[in-house]
């Protein structure tokens, strides 16, 4: 067939029956109907060989991406359940067990190294029917062949020659925990000594060990922000706790000097010493009582803090009336604000509820922000004092408003100026001076309240904004 020899057909007859033309064409179309037969038997022959070719490729290939997939699977649940912890040996205790359980080994422990000392000490070990080595202390340079590898990076496995007096004779794998910073300590795996580990078991505790790296360093870092914080924390309290018993201290000898100084004044008077003004002793006079008061004035406010930081005194807490108490508040104000030429106005809401508050702390609050107010505003222009309900306040409560023209306050700033002894340089017009204490205290005494403030500015305006909660 096609130029092919496929066989012979081979006739036998009695030699009395000689052949005839019309018996030798019937049997050529014979022969020929079975050569077609016969190619069309190894056609399908070599189809189904195809197919059954093809079959073992697609379930090879199936196999593998299935292995492929479990692998990855396998890597991403140790990864989440390394990665979720900030704790060293949480980290190394769920990598261990989830790598035994994965590869079915009898053993696996995960070591953490100590460079300066020399030392590699086993923090977590799961181990099925083998003694558990957990905690063992091991120098690195008892075993250089191990470890010299190790903090090389290079990963390797091997079987014992010697039968181990507890493990007898096993197979183990050892691969290296490390990062772009170095090696941190490694994971090791003991198993059946006719067990081997392939490439898809050495390439997981790879993958492993470098999610283990990366944890444990995030985890260092994250002890090491912790520490920093407990340690500012701690300094912050020191600093404290230093203003607080030196303020104690200064305020019995400022009292003193103050009575002092008033006891001279009247001495003085008496005498006849400051019938002008323009007498020098006048002028230090008054400079040296501005002094004094700004001292006492500093050892208040940081008694104050102090106290609030500490929580030592309860509130009073009271309803108060806003529409009623609000101007009486700011009258002291409108004399100071008439003499500086600045205009000061109220403006409060006609239905307004009443909040509740310790009066005292709300006192305090709006005397401070109104001294700041006639403090940093310039000549001719205003200051205005408001009171509504706010409304896109998520919980109800009452908004207090002190708003100066003729100043702003940098965004950059805003936070910046409730921090202790922060002044913003260059915007004291009238050169009043100050602790830096004011606006730490306000913050303080507006949360104590469980209330909140902020401020807000734009050209030529500053607005703090005081939210109260409703009785």
């Amino acid at each position: 067939m096609d130029g092919a020899l496929w066989g012979s057909l081979n006739l036998l007859r009695k030699a009395s029956l000689p052949w005839q033309e019309s018996d030798v064409e019937l049997v050529c179309d014979v022969v020929d109907q079975l050569a077609i037969a016969i190619q069309q038997a190894e056609l399908h022959r070599q189809v189904q060989q195809l197919n059954i070719n093809l079959e073992r490729q697609v379930q090879t290939r199936t196999a593998q991406l299935q292995l492929a997939y479990d692998f990855e699977a396998t890597l991403k649940q140790i990864t989440d359940q390394v990665r979720d912890s900030l704790d060293e040996d949480q980290i190394l205790e769920s990598a261990v067990k989830a790598l035994a359980k994965r590869l079915g080994v009898g053993c696996c422990n995960a070591a953490i190294f100590d460079i300066e000392q020399g030392t590699s000490t086993i923090r977590y070990e799961y181990a099925a029917g083998i003694p558990p080595s957990m905690g063992k202390v091991s120098q690195l340079a008892d075993f250089p062949e191990i470890y010299e590898q190790l903090l090389q990076g290079h990963h390797f496995q091997f079987c014992s020659l010697l039968a181990h007096p507890e493990r007898g004779t096993v197979s183990m794998f050892a691969c290296p925990i490390l990062d772009d910073n170095g090696v941190l300590g490694d994971l090791w795996l003991v198993n059946q000594s006719f067990y081997e580990f392939n490439d898809q078991d050495i390439r997981l505790v790879q993958q492993v060990a470098n999610q283990c790296a990366i944890a444990i360093r995030q985890a260092r870092l994250f002890q090491a922000a912790q520490a920093q914080v407990k340690e500012l924390e701690r300094l912050n309290r020191l600093k404290d706790d230093f203003l607080s018993t030196v303020s104690h201290e200064l305020r019995t000898p400022m009292a003193n000097i103050k009575m002092a100084i008033h006891m001279l004044d009247i001495i003085l008077r008496d005498l006849g010493m400051f019938k002008t003004r323009e007498n020098p002793l006048d002028r230090y006079f008054r400079v040296l009582k501005d002094e004094c008061q700004r001292e006492i004035n500093l050892i208040d406010d940081l008694l104050d803090l102090a106290q609030l930081d500490s929580q030592q005194t309860s509130l009073t807490l009271s309803e108060v009336s806003l529409q009623s108490w609000l101007p009486k508040a700011v009258e002291p104000f409108l004399a100071r604000a008439h003499n500086q030429q600045q205009g000061l106005e109220i403006e409060i809401a006609a239905s307004l509820p009443t909040v509740k508050t310790d009066l005292s702390y709300l006192e305090r609050t709006l005397a401070e922000l109104l001294n700041n107010a006639c403090k940093y505003t310039p000549v001719g222009e205003q200051i205005s004092i408001s009171a509504s309900v706010d409304d896109q306040s998520e919980s109800e409560a009452v908004v207090v408003r002190v708003c100066n023209s003729g100043v702003e306050i940098p965004i950059s700033e805003h936070d910046r100026i409730f921090d202790k002894f922060y002044r913003i340089p260059n915007s004291d017009p009238w050169k009043h001076g100050g602790t830096g204490l004011g606006l730490a205290l306000v913050k303080k005494l507006v949360e104590r309240l469980e209330g909140a403030i902020h401020v807000e500015s734009c050209p030529g305006k500053t607005t703090f904004v005081v939210q109260l909660p409703i009785a």
